[in-house]
């Protein structure tokens, strides 16, 4: 059997963003961590225009290329790791945009918040997700990454490198979204 997909969703769309740093050693931590096969998405390029379809979402009837390209990218996946900063005590509106476009490709899939900002690490944020992936059947693990003052880990040339204890948790995370992927496997079959 082939291993389940792990999408890393970056969330952060804007320009000299720092964010597709902690993405991208997401990327590498579950990579090490061998028990995906992952992807990394990145909503800037992506690039989805603000929800303009005309039917709901829990149809699946959509009209825009964009938005049946956004379904097969979602579909695909088994587990999920939203990457977002904290945007005045919220996540970002990209983010939500992306949830929104789509229902039924989220539904019974694990994911994991991989949160970062200033003293708060973005908890504010991550608080804010879960009720809208709980609406969209996502379910949310309780192991989760925050990274205070996280520019702090940044290096000179960008590369985000976090202290031992953030590397721990996002390790706890992954095996969580592991053990969840192949157990929620079984009610997307139905």
């Amino acid at each position: 059997m082939s291993k389940p997909v792990l999408q890393i969703i970056t969330a952060s769309t804007r320009e000299g963003r720092k964010g597709h740093a902690v993405a991208q050693w997401a990327r590498q931590v579950a990579e090490a961590h061998g028990g995906f096969d992952v992807e990394l998405i990145d909503l800037a390029e992506v690039g989805l225009p603000m929800l303009d379809e005309p039917n709901h979402p829990r149809l699946g009837q959509y009209k825009h290329q964009h938005t049946r390209d956004w379904s097969a990218t979602v579909s695909r996946a088994d587990a999920y790791v939203f990457v977002t900063p904290e945007y005045n005590y919220s996540f970002p509106a990209s983010l939500k945009n992306a949830l929104d476009h789509l229902y039924a490709e989220w539904n019974h899939k694990p994911a994991g918040l991989v949160s970062y900002g200033g003293v708060s690490a973005g908890l504010r944020a991550a608080t804010a997700l879960k009720p809208v992936m709980s609406a969209l059947k996502i379910v949310p693990v309780t192991e989760a990454v925050s990274v205070p003052m996280f520019a702090q880990f940044l290096t000179e040339d960008g590369e985000f490198v976090p202290s031992a204890q953030v590397e721990a948790s996002a390790k706890a995370m992954l095996d969580e979204l592991l053990k969840l992927s192949g157990a929620l496997r079984t009610l997307r079959a139905e």
